[in-house]
């Protein structure tokens, strides 16, 4: 029991609670704040919010904030019970998850990644990076566990203690990327109305690891490569720079050196990132390691779903290999949860196995254009063809001048170079006799 937010975090810290009843008006300290507080420390906790029913709205935003669940008030003492019950099971099957893991090793990145000898190399490249300070950059297919090898590099490095903070740069929209980077002050926008920490100032002494670097934008990358330079960052509205500690970790599963010759990347930020690169084999590249994974994924799933399977038939393991697992581990993972959760055996079929592949396979079947090409060439060609427009539209509105057109394109000199570059375009065509 405590009377104020900044006395429940303390007693959290104390007691090691199972399960948090979290009231949404408190004294000092809102409970959405401590919800948040709560999160970042102690993720595994499950909590439950009390609120008026006035307070519905804000009720379903803590939910999106990871509350487990949450209660009106006054409460029934039946549902409140019934639902701290569920919390308290849904800890206790995460915990038990957490010992398997320990008991089977599976903390180490070779474990969780395979025995093959191309995971050996991983983990001699992270041993190696984890305790400098270099930048790293990690490049592989969706789903060949990039996330988990900066996890591992920070997790190995003298940061540890510290946080480690993931941000997709493909998942959050442009108008807001930067202030959810170097966050905003009061004020500093329309609905700006408190000051904001930024992803870099939440990991100071950590690790800040941005997914999928490519998608960063032009504007953004400029600014980035500034920040990783100076140390330090101007947050939005913010009148002075302030010093940053953090460790860069970048992912990507494009080229981005070819990428930066297409003036879609900068070139030097590139140089930057890549101080050490660690390049992640897809699954069909590292079948050996499959068995392994998929017998793990299963075990892992029984538990969560009080499922009894007990082992993989041996023709379900072929049916398996003979997959090319286009989403990697990630999508391997998903197919034996699915097998698990459908099975009624203590032994996972082939006919289950096989099955669920095919599914997989109609629906990659389906996001493909009647000529072969998939949906992602698509949309990259017509974004080609639309640059290579608008930049001859330019260059021959300045009679080939290509400062005076980069200055209309709202971009620099070397970047609208390298583009015309990479699209075969020559000013000399769009200059006036």
């Amino acid at each position: 029991m405590a009377h104020d937010g900044p006395r429940g975090l303390a007693a959290v810290a104390d007691v090691d609670p199972d399960v948090v009843l979290l009231d949404l008006e408190m004294p000092g300290m809102s409970g959405e704040q401590v919800l948040r507080t709560l999160r970042l420390t102690r993720p595994e906790i499950p909590v439950v919010m009390l609120t008026a029913r006035h307070e519905l709205k804000t009720a379903i935003h803590a939910i999106q904030l990871g509350a487990f669940d949450y209660q009106t008030k006054p409460v029934d003492h039946d549902d409140i019970v019934h639902t701290v019950d569920r919390a308290a099971e849904k800890h206790a099957l995460e915990a038990e998850l957490a010992q398997l893991r320990r008991q089977t090793g599976a903390g180490g990145l070779g474990t969780l990644m395979g025995t093959s000898t191309a995971v050996a190399r991983i983990c001699e490249q992270v041993a190696t990076v984890a305790t400098t300070t270099f930048t790293v950059l990690i490049v592989g297919e969706t789903g060949t566990g990039k996330e988990l090898v900066a996890q591992a590099i920070h997790s190995e490095s003298d940061r540890r203690m510290q946080p480690f903070v993931a941000l997709d740069c493909g998942a959050i929209p442009e108008s807001l990327m930067e202030s959810e980077l170097f966050g905003h002050e009061k004020g500093a926008f329309t609905g700006a109305h408190d000051r904001k920490r930024g992803k870099f100032d939440v990991a100071a002494g950590g690790t800040v690891f941005l997914d999928e670097i490519g998608n960063l934008p032009l504007a953004l990358q400029a600014k980035l490569l500034r920040v990783i330079e100076a140390r330090e960052i101007h947050s939005v509205g913010g009148a002075e720079a302030r010093p940053i500690d953090v460790r860069f970790i970048a992912a990507t599963n494009d080229d981005l050196q070819q990428r930066a010759s297409a003036g879609l990347f900068r070139m030097d930020l590139y140089f930057r990132l890549a101080a050490y690169t660690v390049t992640l084999p897809p699954l069909r590249d590292r079948l050996a390691d499959l068995c392994a994974l998929a017998e793990r994924f299963v075990a892992e799933a029984a538990i969560e779903l009080r499922r009894p399977i007990e082992r993989i038939a041996p023709d379900a393991i072929s049916a398996l290999e003979r997959y090319p697992w286009p989403g990697n581990v990630r999508e391997l993972r998903n197919v034996m949860r699915q097998a698990v959760l459908e099975s009624r055996t203590q032994v996972l079929d082939t006919a289950t196995v096989e099955r669920l592949l095919g599914k997989v396979a109609d629906q990659a079947v389906a996001a493909r254009t009647s000529d072969g090409r998939s949906l992602k060439q698509v949309a990259d060609e017509a974004a080609h063809t639309a640059e290579r427009q608008l930049i001859c539209e330019m260059l021959r509105e300045t009679s080939g001048n290509k400062t005076q057109a980069a200055r209309l394109l709202r971009t620099d000199f070397k970047t609208l170079h390298l583009k015309m570059r990479a699209l075969g375009i020559s000013a000399r065509d769009f200059t006036r006799a």
